[in-house]
């Protein structure tokens, strides 16, 4: 019995005092970090899994990636290519990417001075943004926008600053931005094809922004993750291609769309020399490099032929058509995509208000999960129920979503 009770009062007491251990680590965090949120997404991730839901929330493929891709990399590592690689990538890799972007657009950068390989394209925003702010500089954001660029900015010493797309197409509003530009704005975010909408920002839209970054000397910050997945031969307008851009453009891209790879975290930076330095450096105390053998591994990508990327666009067309046609059939209104691998469906007619709880109710009551719009926004106030579905999902997924949504009209309030 005094074996027992002497138990009890030990497990009270390491329980008291963790509590106070607790207590006094979290008074130690950076106000910069407990101002942070985790993305809605990682939220609604637990649900996704209790109830075993179908999860077109997150952009993770559930099919395999290209073997000669995932080949190369395993020879890589068999071959022993498991220390550092150089800082600024992988010589023969930064080589493929410069041979490819002359080649589909006629314009060289050096793989020595203006390419530099990262861990994801999450890395190289950070990287980017560490190397250009200083405290209290503006980064305009156009909402809504990928989750990682208000926070990264905030990190990193900077404001952000956003500005909605205007309803009912996400379109870019020019006085807008205009009207959002101080003294202080060093940079803007542009994104596109667009995460979450799936738009592809016009010619008009590129024109605009370029105007405002040569009228207030603004640095843009591209982020063309998807620029390889353009639906119905839609124009990709690059703002780095425009007239007199060349020296404000930091190209930001990756490899985990184009070859399913979401998990090797590989992307590159594209900018000129004299942003590239800084942002190496910015790049070395944040990651000193990237993975060598994966590295290796996706110059297969890279150097695959143009067959490839048709069958990409193919394949990916073939999934955004089966969706819009389902949606269609139900009578869901949606965004077509453009462009990525997102569309954005409206179930505002159901009747809900909060898009958090409608998507609480679709994991639980039909099993099929997607991401509210609301996330992609700092503030969002308006009462509507917008979600982002993935489609980078096998067609068998897509059928087995598709047939759950039948059911959507139980989820109307009445």
């Amino acid at each position: 019995m005094k074996s027992l009770v002497a138990s009890v009062l030990k497990k009270q007491f390491w329980r008291r005092n963790m509590t106070a251990v607790t207590q006094k680590i979290e008074g130690i965090l950076s106000n910069k970090i407990t101002g942070l949120q985790l993305p809605v997404f990682r939220k609604i991730a637990p649900l996704v899994k209790h109830y075993d839901a179908i999860d077109l929330a997150g952009g993770v493929p559930d099919f395999s990636a290209p073997a000669c891709v995932k080949e190369a990399a395993i020879k890589a590592i068999h071959e022993e290519c498991n220390q550092y690689a150089l800082m600024q990538g992988n010589e023969e890799l930064r080589t493929e990417i410069s041979k490819k972007i002359d080649k589909k657009h006629g314009v060289y950068y050096n793989p020595e001075t203006e390419i530099t390989i990262c861990c994801g394209v999450t890395e190289a925003m950070a990287a980017t943004l560490l190397a250009i702010l200083n405290p209290g500089d503006e980064v305009i954001i156009l909402e809504p926008a990928f989750t990682i660029y208000g926070p990264d900015v905030e990190l990193f010493g900077g404001k952000p600053v956003y500005v909605s797309l205007t309803l009912p197409d996400f379109r870019i509003d020019k006085k807008a931005i205009e009207n959002a530009v101080t003294n202080k704005t060093k940079a803007i975010i542009f994104n596109s094809p667009h995460n979450p909408t799936g738009r592809i920002f016009d010619q008009e839209e590129v024109d605009s922004i370029v105007d405002l970054c040569k009228r207030y000397n603004i640095l843009v910050i591209t982020d063309e993750i998807y620029d390889e997945i353009c639906f119905d031969d839609c124009p990709l307008p690059r703002i780095w291609l425009q007239p007199e851009m060349e020296n404000r453009v930091i190209v930001l891209n990756g490899f985990s769309k184009t070859y399913s790879v979401t998990g090797w975290r590989l992307g590159y930076i594209v900018a000129p020399a004299w942003l590239t330095e800084g942002i190496r450096m910015a790049h070395n105390y944040l990651t000193i490099s990237s993975p060598a053998p994966l590295q290796q591994g996706i110059i297969q990508g890279v150097t695959a032929s143009e067959t490839y990327y048709k069958d990409l666009r193919k394949d990916y067309t073939e999934r955004r058509n089966y969706l819009i046609n389902a949606f269609e059939h139900i009578g869901i209104p949606f965004l077509a995509s453009q462009g990525g691998y997102f569309l954005l469906a409206d179930f505002s007619y159901l009747g809900w208000k909060n898009d958090v709880e409608f998507v609480k109710e679709l994991i639980a009551k039909l099993g099929v999960a997607a991401v509210p719009l609301s996330g992609f926004y700092h503030t969002y106030s308006a009462e509507t129920v917008w979600l982002r579905f993935a489609f980078c999902k096998k067609l068998s997924t897509l059928r087995d979503a598709v047939e759950r949504l039948q059911g959507i009209e139980k989820l109307r309030k009445i």
